[in-house]
């Protein structure tokens, strides 16, 4: 209790009321409902207060939550309210720090203000005394009193009443508490109890040389024997499947007097076999004689079954029946382990299979899941029995080759190649047919771990793949294919950390008009930043994106970055016609793209007019329905779009009037040779004159000099790009040229 001095009466009503409640039946009754409803109705009456409430933390305590509000007037109880942390911070600080929280002007009191709003004004309250809850060594919530009315100073006896109540509802909630406990220790019992009573387990008496001498009933439903039958039988000559199994028993419990979960199979009546598991100990008598033997015997058919299909799921892929990665890289392991004392030859291959998304896309992962099953078992087929085949994951294998040399192993490759090229899958009514790439690897005592030997024949399949896709690449550690790869893996590491922290840039160069007017566009060229602000030209690093699918993220940087970067200098758009910006292969394939370009150019207000897209004549001609698609969607928005290096495909023209492009950049390899090369001449003539004709814009690219821009002025060609009309430059850089 506060050490404050009380009036006489007051202490004595405080006192009778403390003492009423601690004599009640509800406080420790573990009902907290009534214990919660007692308390607030007496802090009520006895203080004079309309609004009295126990609230309780929530589990992370960002919230509180009302168990029981008292409403005098009314004579009302209700629950349910809630207040967040995140609403009213102030306020759970102070009931978090502080002893009490004693608000006489609630709407002026720090700790209280911010409930003014949404909580004090609604209700009328004006004062509000507050207790802490405490269970356990820490605050659990709090006791409330809200004063309708005139403000309300709280006098320390008040203060100090209020605070033996949070006591009391503390002890309500233990009171809860322990009778939650009691209940959930006599629901236990009562379990235990029927268990006991109705266990299926067969508890068995025998003598020492195994004739039973007492069962339960529960032996007939699992052997098949009733009491009568059972007793007298003998364990080693009638119930053992193998009698030296029930030696091995009595050996081990005469040991050790006890023994735990002995498994063996046991036999029925009707002569078919189970597993049981026994768990018994000795007999003895007054003179320490063994009588017996007497346990329990527990039928783990069930369990059995289902731990050899675990450990049989364990180590197999669950679609292909195959061997899994982890298994076949244990087995592999294994073989490292043993090569060191041995010379024996053994190699391993790794496969992906070729246009499987395709079966994917087009017929759905139903059709993929029946494919990979179907291709596990003509492999299984097709190489040695003695050889592991996995699948390792998605549509990958991988074969190890004992006692194999790699010349053997390629021989082995060779017919699973053949044998995949051959098959034939036919779903619903469409009929595939996929290829293998297959990287080789010899294990030798060199070869360190599986990882390493994973990594060499992945990075040999990569080149298969690469090469052509379909064909076979074996793994040597001075493979001139493999360094390049190796230079490109390194790449993607430099182009990912570049990204994260944002080190591109962005160059342009202009395109200018050959009729010698004012109007000019520039092509947005990227830039790499390497670690220390030195420019990296993107032949160094695209090819590496390109072929490790990174270079969607280069084009969607470029295309927030000059987006971005437009929006801020919106006076750049007086001095040009428009930007160009390139677009690869794999952009134009993927809808999502298209929508994210959609959605830049929303948020930053930049005009799609200005913006021209270039795609190449090859990543159009190869996608020739998606591009067409993709260049009509944008165009409906606005953009305009270029055919860049056009000239390099096989069939060029043929393919030109099926695609709505805006402008045609003839292949510099044409016009760099046009002074000297009549075909070149030829070539960007008639390129030239069909563009006119369809009504596109021609820009010559690698325009080096003036005698190359002056055949191209003679031959009509609208623009020209190259390094004899304008280098590239740092984008910020030209912005500011033009306007200073």
């Amino acid at each position: 209790m506060n050490e404050v001095a009380m009036s006489g009466s007051q202490f004595e009503v405080f006192s009778e009321s403390l003492l009423n409640l601690v004599k009640g039946k509800a406080l420790y009754s573990g009902n907290s409902i009534d214990s919660f409803q007692e308390i607030t109705e007496a802090a009520a009456h006895i203080l004079n207060v309309e609004r009295v409430s126990i609230w309780m933390y929530s589990q992370d305590r960002s919230s509180i939550e009302s168990m029981d509000l008292y409403e005098q007037t009314p004579d009302h109880h209700s629950k349910g309210d809630e207040l967040s942390k995140e609403q009213f911070p102030a306020y759970f600080t102070a009931m978090a720090e502080e002893r009490f929280i004693d608000a006489h002007e609630a709407h002026r009191d720090s700790r209280t203000i911010e409930l003014s709003k949404h909580y004090l004004s609604r209700l009328g309250i004006e004062s509000m005394l507050d207790a802490p809850i405490r269970f356990g060594g820490q605050s659990i919530g709090v006791i409330c009193l809200e004063h309708i009315g005139k403000f309300r100073t709280w006098s320390p006896q008040e203060i100090t009443y209020v605070s033996s109540l949070a006591d009391l509802v503390s002890h309500a909630v233990e009171a809860q508490k322990r009778s939650i406990a009691e209940a959930a220790l006599l629901e236990s019992e009562a379990r235990y109890r029927s268990l006991v009573e109705n266990i299926p387990d067969i508890l068995y008496k025998t003598t020492l040389e195994g004739e039973i001498t007492y069962v339960s009933p529960s032996v007939f439903p699992v052997t098949g024997y009733n009491v009568d039958e059972a007793i007298g039988m003998s364990l080693a000559d009638e119930i053992y499947a193998d009698p030296k199994d029930r030696k091995l028993f009595v050996t081990k419990i005469l040991k050790n007097r006890f023994i735990k979960n002995f498994e063996a199979q046991l036999r029925r009546k009707d002569g078919s076999l189970w597993w049981g598991s026994a768990t018994a100990q000795l007999v003895r008598g007054d003179d320490s004689r063994v009588l017996g033997i007497e346990g329990l015997l527990r039928d783990i058919s069930v369990q059995k079954t289902a731990q050899e299909e675990l450990s049989y799921q364990a180590v197999h892929d669950r679609l292909t029946g195959l061997v899994n990665r982890y298994e076949f890289e244990k087995r592999v392991s294994h073989l490292l382990a043993d090569i060191q004392d041995s010379n024996d030859c053994h190699a391993m291959c790794f496969m992906d299979l070729d246009q499987f998304k395709v079966v994917n896309d087009t017929s759905g992962h139903v059709a993929g899941d029946a494919l990979l099953h179907k291709l596990g078992q003509l492999l299984l087929c097709t190489i040695n029995k003695q050889y592991t085949l996995a699948r390792l994951g998605g549509d990958e294998f991988g074969v190890l080759m004992e006692h194999c040399t790699l010349d053997e192993a390629h021989k082995v490759a060779d017919e699973i190649l053949q044998a995949v090229t051959d098959y034939q899958f036919r779903w619903e009514d469409k009929v595939f047919r996929i290829g293998v790439s297959i990287g080789l690897v010899a294990i030798t005592k060199t070869s360190t771990d599986f990882t390493e030997l994973f990594r060499q024949a992945d990075a040999a399949c990569y080149v298969a793949k690469d090469m052509g896709r379909n064909r076979i690449h074996a793994y040597h550690f001075d493979d001139a294919e493999l360094a390049v790869r190796h230079r490109d893996i390194n790449w993607v590491g430099r182009i990912n950390q570049a990204l994260a922290e944002d080190r591109f840039c962005l160059y342009a160069q202009p395109i200018i008009p050959l009729d010698g007017s004012n109007h000019r566009h520039y092509e947005l060229l990227i830039r790499m930043l390497d670690e220390q602000g030195e420019i990296i030209l993107p032949g160094a690093f695209l090819p590496a994106a390109e072929r490790y699918n990174l270079i969607e993220k280069l084009d969607e940087w470029v295309v927030r970055y000059a987006c971005s970067f437009l929006a801020k200098h919106s006076q750049f758009f007086t001095q040009i016609d428009f930007v160009t910006i390139n677009l690869s292969g794999p952009s134009l394939t993927n809808r999502s793209f298209l929508q994210s370009i959609l959605r830049v150019f929303e948020e930053t207000g930049v005009s799609p007019s200005m913006v021209c897209f270039e795609i190449t004549e090859t990543v159009a001609i190869s996608n020739l329905d998606l591009a067409i698609d993709f260049i009509k969607t944008l165009k409906e928005s606005g953009f305009r779009f270029a055919l860049d290096d056009f000239g390099s495909g096989i069939s060029s023209f043929g393919y030109l009037k099926n695609l709505p492009v805006d402008y045609l950049k003839i292949d510099g390899m044409f016009v760099k040779g046009i002074v000297d090369d009549p075909i070149d001449y030829a070539m960007v003539k008639s390129i030239n004159e069909i563009g006119q004709v369809m009504g596109m814009q021609t820009i010559a690219e690698f325009v080096e000099n003036n005698e190359i821009k002056d055949k191209l002025t003679l031959l009509g060609v609208n623009c020209g790009q190259g390094y004899g009309l304008g280098e590239p430059k740092p984008l910020k850089d030209l912005v500011n040229q033009i306007f200073n």
